[in-house]
This record gives structure tokens, C-alpha cells and sequence, in this order.
């Protein structure tokens, strides 16, 4: 029995950075509700492809709301920090996801009263808000945000708040950060690649598939610019370090670059994961039957995602960083649940593998013939 409340605290790391890298794998979906109009020409064509994401939306509004449960259950102070204090943010992100929900249930039901188009313009807004505002919360964890932490306000009685935001804004002053809108469109574009490499799977019809080349040019090339600034700021910029015994943060030259190098299994894990999503559109753009992009393309999401996350929490650097108090910054060590909480949350999470083959039992039975034309025309879909 391991009784070591560190151990469960680097678990339970592993086990956000797991979720938020599958909930911007799982963005495609987003990314594909922006290219409706650009990769379908005719109302057949987008039907097609809103029918194709229809079968998947579920699952990044479910990861969404995983996210946040774990989130809450391992790490409160986090939730109570960011969801309670950036609420602004994360109510602007959670809305745009209604609107998607809205949008798949009514829009094609006779008489509705918006309308197709408007359903459209919905889930477009959901495709980019969604997108990046996620990026934007996801850089946080290197620029920080406004907040103080006082742990002696849980003895008030009438008013036992521990975090107080300092910014009026609550959470929409990030996306003015240069970092953090960078980070932004890099998962915006990364969505719509995403998308193009899955629909090139999923769509059997020619002329969207012509056109999906195209557009992995459109957004290869900016995707590519967004990354590199992303990564070349995030390495050469300032961090915190958490002293391992007094637990007092000090401001450290490019911390994150030395996090990479001081665990060098991270900096492989970071280098498979950049070359898989390249060679996951080079592959797509230079063999017309290659099909496989949208796995090679999201196991390399899954693999940066997962070594930006770890390079943010683990190696004594705090994962949420306050610009208003450096000694309020958040680590695995000081906003963690109990012991108990955790080692009971570690047994539950053991079903975790169960659902994962669950998802992709039913993802490949969705899956198992691509969309066609024919389909659309008879009606055997309800998006």
C-alpha cells in the first residue's frame, strides 16, 4: 500500500494532464464546426460533414465536464482559484458549448424557428470561442494570473474565502496576454487540422477530400508560426520554483526549458509528439489513400499536451503561477485534496481504461463505413 500523499498528488497530475491533453485532441470537433461552409459547397456536403461530427460532440463536451469534476475532486484549490475567480472566462467557454448543444439538436427538426444558417453561425462560434479561449486557459498555467491566496480567511466565519481574484475582468484579461492568444490560435488551428485529417477518413466523397488539401495548407502554415512562438516564449521566459522543503517560490530564468532538460523522457515525449502531427499532414498531402493522419495527428496532440503539462506541474514548479503574489502560486503539493481523498479518487480512476475501450468500441462502430452522399439523400441521419 503506498501511503506517500506525494506520490497521489504526481498521480493525479498525470491524470489532468491525460484529460486536458484528450480534451484538445477531442477539439477537432470544434475545429471541423469552422470549415462547414469552407469544405462543403453544396447543402449535401455540409451535411455530411456536420453529420460526421455529430457522432463525436458528445465526447469533448463530456471530457469538458471530467476535466473540471477531477480537477475539483484532486486539486480544490485550483477550482476554487481559476473557476471561482476567472469565472468570466470559463462562463464564456462553458456558453459557447451550450450553443453547440442547442445547435445539433434543433437544427435540422422541421420548423425550427432560426433556421439552418443560424445553427451554422453557432456552431461556428463554438468552433472558435471554444477553441481559443481552451488555449488560452491551457497558457495560464505558464503566464499565471491575477489572484492572492490567503489561507487564514477559512477561520472568518461569515466570509471564509482563501482566493480572491484581483482583476474586475475575472479571467477575460488573459486573452489580452500576447502568450496566451498566441496559445489561442495555436489550438484554434490545430482544431481545423485535426478536423481536415479526420474528415479525410470519415467522408467518403472526392470533392471534399480534394479540398481538405487545401485546406491543411491554410492552416498548416499558421498553425506552424502560431507553435514555434509559442514554444520559443514559454522556454525562454521566466518561471517559478517551489523550494522542495520551505515551499517558498522564487522567480527562475527560463524554467520551463530547464524542467525539459532536467527531464529529458518529457523532451522526447515533447519531440515524438511535434513530429507526429507534421508527419501526420505531410502523409495526408503527399498519399491521397492515406487515412490514418487523424490517429498519428492526435496521438502526437496527446504526447505535447501531456509533456507541457508535466513541464508546468512536476519538477517543484507551480502549474498555476499568481502574477499578483508570487507566494500564492499554486502547486500539486500545496492545493491538493487529503490524503484519504486522493488514495479514494485513485481507486475509482482504475476504471479509467474500461471507458477508454468503451469510447473506442463505439467509435469504430460509428465508424466503420465513411459518410456518403447516399446516406445524406435518404435521410439515415438526424444532424
Amino acid at each position: 500500500m503506498i501511503d506517500s500523499i506525494s506520490f497521489y498528488q504526481h498521480y493525479w497530475w498525470f491524470i489532468i494532464s491525460l484529460l486536458a491533453s484528450l480534451l484538445v485532441f477531442l477539439l477537432f470537433v470544434q475545429g471541423g464546426q469552422t470549415l462547414v461552409r469552407e469544405l462543403g459547397r453544396t447543402d449535401t456536403e455540409r451535411s455530411m460533414i456536420i453529420s460526421s461530427l455529430g457522432r463525436k460532440w458528445e465526447l469533448t463536451f463530456t471530457t469538458l465536464v471530467v476535466f473540471g469534476g477531477a480537477f475539483f475532486a484532486s486539486f480544490p484549490l485550483f477550482y476554487s482559484t481559476s473557476f471561482g475567480g476567472a469565472y468570466w472566462l470559463w462562463m464564456t467557454m462553458l456558453f459557447s458549448f451550450i450553443l453547440q448543444a442547442v445547435s445539433y439538436e434543433f437544427r435540422s427538426r422541421k420548423g425550427n424557428l432560426l433556421g439552418t444558417g443560424v445553427y451554422d453561425m453557432f456552431l461556428y462560434v463554438n468552433g472558435f470561442v471554444g477553441t481559443f479561449l481552451l488555449g488560452v486557459a491551457v497558457a495560464s498555467f505558464f503566464t499565471g494570473n491575477d489572484f492572492c491566496i490567503n489561507r487564514n480567511n477559512i477561520m472568518q466565519q461569515n466570509a471564509p474565502v482563501i482566493s480572491v481574484w484581483q482583476n474586475p475582468l475575472h479571467g477575460l484579461e488573459s486573452i489580452i496576454s500576447p502568450l496566451n492568444a498566441i496559445a489561442g490560435f495555436t489550438v484554434f488551428f490545430l482544431s481545423r487540422i485535426e478536423a481536415s485529417l479526420y474528415f479525410a477518413a470519415n467522408i467518403g466523397s472526392p470533392a471534399i477530400r480534394s479540398r481538405i488539401n487545401t485546406q491543411l495548407y491554410r492552416d498548416g502554415l499558421p498553425f506552424l508560426l502560431f507553435f514555434i512562438m509559442f514554444v520559443v516564449a514559454v522556454f525562454t521566459k521566466d518561471g517559478c520554483r517551489t523550494d522542495p522543503y520551505s515551499g517558498v517560490q522564487t522567480l527562475e530564468k527560463f524554467r520551463y526549458l530547464k524542467n525539459m532538460l532536467e527531464m529529458p523522457w518529457n523532451l522526447c515525449l515533447f519531440s515524438f509528439g511535434t513530429v507526429s502531427v507534421i508527419l501526420s499532414v505531410i502523409l495526408t498531402l503527399s498519399v491521397p489513400r492515406f487515412k490514418r493522419g487523424i490517429w498519428l495527428c492526435g496521438a502526437g496532440t496527446l504526447a505535447v499536451v501531456l509533456s507541457l503539462m508535466f513541464a508546468a506541474g512536476y519538477n517543484n514548479t507551480p502549474y498555476y503561477p499568481s502574477s499578483a503574489d508570487i507566494q500564492s502560486s499554486l502547486t500539486i503539493y500545496n492545493s491538493s485534496s487529503s490524503l484519504f481523498t486522493l488514495k479514494v479518487m485513485s481507486a475509482v480512476s482504475l476504471l479509467i481504461p474500461v471507458v477508454a475501450a468503451y469510447i473506442f468500441a463505439a467509435w469504430k462502430a460509428m465508424d466503420k463505413s465513411p459518410i456518403t452522399e447516399q446516406e445524406i439523400k435518404q435521410g439515415e441521419d438526424g444532424y
